[in-house]
């Protein structure tokens, strides 16, 4: 706790009232999709430990302890509270105490407790641009860093920064379970206020695990392989609290009776804790009732910002709830000012997949796996989390002082990496095979398996330009899952939405790359191409993605890692000779089958595609450059082998470059495929050239055909679609209409196929388009109650489909283009 000045909030950060809702969010397109509602904030801790969620209510309701699983749902008594008492010249004494959310239970439970009010309450629902004095405060947010800026209740100058140690390039910090609350209090009134700051916390230990080890899986509305999680929220029995502390802090710790050394997904431990200063005084109160009125707690601090010092280890009984509080009081002089830490730090070391299935999380390599380290992670996090910061903004720093960078794009650009915390997010402990653990984040919350091959293509770029390593661990896993085969039938879903036959495919075959790397309901890295909607063996598209993948991860982060251009080369051959096996009429390009196979699965192409076709393309170039290098650095290869394979590759090339062209050119764009006869213009058609200029290998296709197909996909799916409001829809005719008025994907806007395509557009030259298209996009995540949850596909009536969606971290693919030129 020391004195110093108010470090500033980022000004592109984004920010709302705090508790302003929304007049209309934005809804769920289908109501068997998750829609929890706008009250979404910045999620907190490290990659695959687990993450919770605080809103700008300032209600924790966000629960990703369970590895894959999602739990949305406010536990009122996990809250910050503050009492203030002031004595100015031209008042009596006089004091006010609020638990600061807005969202008061709606339950019964701590009737006794005073919730800070709404802004919207005192605002009369004014937009978060408007002047108003009468808020009761900002919310700002730039990941993975937030603030609550009180205002126009307390005296005192408040505020609270929260975040977890996350920077580019760390592999250590940015795992561990752990929150910090920097609160800075400041008096700016001519007599001495006197603060207490208490942070309650109810004993969750045991509730994140599924209570069916053995769900069943079913085929939901949709289409989508989907089973039932049933967390044991509530069973608390023998949970209990404890006090432990020394010198210089103290910490209040929630376990279970009985447990030593964690042995199931589960069991653990939380804690909060702060640090102790000769001018300040910490209270606690190890057992109180979160399910009662709250009195026990509320009495005494809202009387003198006290607590009763009750140390109270009882386990709790079968019925019962306990919670635990530590408080700090101190007084402020006129001008002065004080820093008060808060960390909160969990220890849940396993993460269960199907029964049986246990891995250790990343941060046991550096923590133990015992029940013991919530505190030292806790003690420690006291001691560096002043360092954490300026890490934090060391990083980010050179990219928020760029001029040219709107502040809507950095804002957005930092925000969207909250799905690396909160998309459900895997780190494995490390082993030999894998040095840095295996990592995984779901493709959303509605697709629930993890690391989609087709969705990462874009997705992916945030992880490859800032944690390159667990980027390579990802594709490593997709290269080791090709030759691998699973002949288990299973009914595919799409077929049940269109209300056809059920249609059976084994579930992964030999040198087909698989969709997905499994999920967390079975065994993740192991048992892949969990979904079922299509058959994804038949996909045009995956080989290729891997293919352009593992060139990008390698010529992106240095060009020197031969080792994982070798790690992934039989893979590389397997796929693409897989892939070729579905050109049947030996023009060099694998057909669509008519059927929905590739990234938009709701979606028919017949024939040579312009999408698959040109990823087809792109991938032959990578795999011939892979080659060419691999026979170079890595004498221990067969160079024979891989000669007469770059041979095959290249003559496959020769063959299919003039077949693009002249089957798809139709003098403006490139049309849909080569059977249909649709006239649909695709923003995605070019995806495979925008590849190849990244990577820089040689145009697929004649720059003069490029610059005309992006300006007709510009003017046709983005201008004349409501206006370019939305952003880009994925397929419309040239005069910017619907093909299929009743069609899905064609008429949705995709967030991070817009993100995609806006890279293209800087690759083209076209900034001034490219910054337009991308800012509409931004706007309607952002403006419309989508943030922290940002979807997969928005519609022209105000609805999403697949909230937190790995595709739209494909910002990051812009500022890519933006640092190579």
């Amino acid at each position: 706790m020391t004195n110093q000045p108010f470090s500033a909030i980022p000004t592109c950060a984004w920010k709302r009232p705090i508790g302003l809702g929304w007049e209309k969010p934005y809804t769920v397109r289908y109501p068997s999709n998750i829609d929890d509602g706008p009250w979404h904030g910045m999620p907190l801790g490290g990659f695959g430990a687990g993450c919770i969620g605080r809103s700008h209510r300032g209600d924790f309701n966000f629960w990703h302890i369970d590895g894959g699983e999602h739990v949305f749902q406010n536990i009122p008594g996990c809250q910050f509270s503050v009492f203030e008492s002031t004595n100015s010249q031209n008042s009596t004494n006089s004091s006010q105490a609020y638990a600061l959310s807005t969202a008061a239970p709606v339950d019964g439970t701590l009737a006794t407790w005073k919730w800070y009010p709404a802004s919207e309450d005192v605002a009369n629902h004014l937009s978060p641009s408007s002047p108003n004095t009468s808020t009761t405060g900002t919310y700002h947010a730039l990941y993975p860093r937030s603030w609550f800026v009180y205002e126009n209740v307390w005296q005192t100058q408040l505020t609270c920064e929260q975040f977890s140690p996350i920077w580019a390039n760390n592999y250590q910090e940015s795992s561990y379970p752990v929150a910090v609350f920097v609160w800075k209090a400041h008096n700016p009134t001519n007599a001495p206020i006197t603060l207490s700051i208490l942070l309650t916390w109810q004993n969750m230990v045991g509730w994140f695990t599924n209570a069916s080890k053995s769900p069943e899986v079913k085929i939901r509305d949709d289409g989508s392989p989907v089973y039932e999680y049933q967390p044991r929220l509530h069973e608390s029995k023998d949970n209990y609290n404890y006090i432990v502390e020394n010198a210089e802090k103290i910490a209040s710790l929630m376990a279970q009776s009985g447990i030593v050394t964690p042995q199931e997904e589960g069991e653990g431990e939380w804690c909060i804790a702060t640090r102790k200063h000769p001018q300040v005084e910490v209270f606690h109160h190890t057992r109180w009732n979160p399910a009662g009125t709250g009195n026990e707690i509320w009495d005494s601090f809202a009387l003198d910002g006290s607590l009763a010092n009750i140390l109270d280890t009882t386990p709790a009984n079968p019925e019962e709830q306990v919670a635990t509080a530590l408080a700090v009081r101190f007084t402020l002089q006129p001008g002065e000012r004080l820093e008060i830490p808060f960390v909160l730090a969990w220890n849940f070391p396993i993460t269960e997949f199907a029964e049986g299935v246990k891995y250790y999380r990343r941060y046991t390599d550096f923590w133990g796996r015992g029940e013991n380290s919530a505190f030292a992670l806790a003690s420690m996090a006291l001691d560096e989390y002043q360092q954490w910061q300026q890490q934090i903004t060391a990083w980010q720093q050179p990219i928020l002082n760029r001029q040219d960078l709107p502040d809507w794009f950095k804002m957005a650009l930092f925000n969207e990496l909250y799905d690396l915390t909160a998309g459900g997010t895997l780190w494995s402990a490390a082993t030999e095979k894998d040095p840095y653990g295996q990592f995984a984040v779901l493709e959303c919350l509605d697709y629930r398996w993890y690391e989609s091959l087709d969705v990462r293509l874009y997705g992916s770029f945030g992880l490859l330009m800032l944690f390159p390593e667990l980027e390579k661990a990802v594709i490593r896993a997709f290269a080791r899952a090709i030759p691998a085969s699973d002949d288990r039938l299973r009914v595919i879903g799409y077929y049940y939405t269109i209300g056809a036959e059920s249609h059976l495919a084994v579930r992964k075959a030999a040198g087909a790359t698989p969709h997905d790397l499994g999920a967390p309901n079975e065994h993740v890295w192991e048992k892949t191409n969990y979904t079922a909607y299509q058959d994804c063996n038949l996909w045009k598209d995956l080989g290729s993605d891997f293919v352009l993948q593992v060139y990008r991860d390698f010529i992106l982060t240095g060009g020197n890692d031969y080792d994982f251009l070798a790690e992934c080369w039989d893979a590389i051959v397997q796929t693409l000779d897989y892939l070729q096996g579905f050109d049947k009429d030996n023009d060099g390009i694998p057909e669509n089958s008519g059927a929905p196979d590739q990234t938009f699965d709701d979606w028919r192409l017949q024939g040579v595609s312009a999408y698959c076709g040109g990823l087809w393309l792109a991938a032959l170039q990578a795999a011939i450059a892979i080659g060419s290098i691999l026979k170079v650095s890595q004498t221990t290869m067969d160079t024979d082998a891989i000669d007469n394979q770059v041979n095959r590759f290249q003559t496959w090339l020769s063959q299919s470059l003039p077949v693009y062209q002249d089957k798809l050119w139709n003098g403006k764009y490139y049309k849909l495929d080569s059977e249909s006869g649709s006239d649909v213009v695709m923003t995605d058609q070019l995806c495979g050239q925008f590849y190849t200029r990244l990577l820089g290998l040689a145009d697929i296709v004649p720059p003069e055909c490029a610059n005309s197909a992006v300006q007709t996909v510009y003017e046709a799916c983005f201008l004349k679609f409501n206006a370019g409001k939305f952003g880009a829809a994925n397929g419309l005719r040239p005069d910017g209409s619907p093909e299929n008025p009743k069609a899905t994907h064609p008429l949705e806007v995709w967030t991070g196929i817009n993100f995609g395509f806006a890279a293209f557009l800087l690759q083209m030259g076209m900034e001034t388009e490219a910054w337009r298209l991308t800012e509409s996009v931004v706007k309607q995540v952002y403006e419309n109650g989508l943030q922290f949850r940002t979807p997969e596909a928005i519609t022209a009536v105000g609805t999403f489909r697949a909230s937190t969606y790995l595709r739209a971290m494909a910002i990051w693919g812009i500022y890519l283009v933006i640092t190579a030129k």
